[in-house]
């Protein structure tokens, strides 16, 4: 008897982990066909934070509010090019994110400043920064072409997120390498006036634009 209960026992649990096995693939298989461009980059990453508040650079991003930005050039995939010079006199949001492989929330959120008036002012701009060549921005536009009508600049190698101290945020998930979910708004001066790194990669737009009005 007691030998019948423990086969018994033995091929229930060896059909749960079948089970299991089969549903773990068809998850995989769900979120590739959700968005494949994305998943081809970031193939066998985790989908949530595992590094959060394991931060280096966090104390440096929030030590640049009430100070001079540090400087900028950034360009869009027409050439055009945004600097901290140029921009003077307006109010600017950066918005540093994983581009490409962050789907859908960081698509989201520069989906949102695209159609967003507010943001695409004569005094008020907003700029998506991602670590993607342009080429491969592309991939992102053919997916979702709301993008197009969001400014999107390039920062090659990475070294304009380095300068800002957003590759180890709390919202990054390669911490080093890449940027999370971060938003420092400058003002019309080049002053560093807002910052919000957001591990839960919402949508901000109404904050930002309470903040761009105190400081006008």
């Amino acid at each position: 008897m007691n030998n019948k209960i423990i086969i018994l026992t033995v091929t229930l649990a060896t059909v749960g982990l079948v089970v299991f096995s089969l549903f773990s693939s068809a998850e995989r298989n769900r979120t590739a066909a959700i968005n494949p461009v994305a998943n081809s980059q970031n193939s066998g990453m985790d989908s949530h934070h595992p590094n959060a508040g394991k931060n280096t650079s966090a104390a440096f991003l929030n030590s640049l509010a009430g100070k001079q930005a540090p400087a900028f050039s950034l360009t869009d995939r027409d050439g055009k090019v945004y600097s901290s010079e140029n921009l003077k006199g307006k109010n600017v949001v950066l918005f540093f994110n994983e581009g490409l492989m962050c789907y859908p929330a960081c698509w989201n959120q520069i989906a949102a400043f695209g159609k967003d008036e507010r943001f695409k002012s004569s005094d008020t701009i907003a700029l998506s920064v991602v670590v993607d060549s342009k080429e491969d921005w592309q991939q992102a536009i053919d997916q979702m072409p709301e993008l197009a009508r969001a400014i999107v600049v390039f920062d090659s190698g990475a070294a304009i997120s380095s300068r800002f101290g957003v590759l180890s945020t709390p919202s990054s998930m390669h911490p080093g390498s890449l940027p999370g979910h971060t938003f420092i708004l400058i003002d019309k001066e080049g002053i560093v006036r807002h910052i919000f790194d957001d591990p839960n990669m919402s949508i901000h737009n109404e904050q930002l634009a309470l903040e761009v009005s105190k400081s006008k």
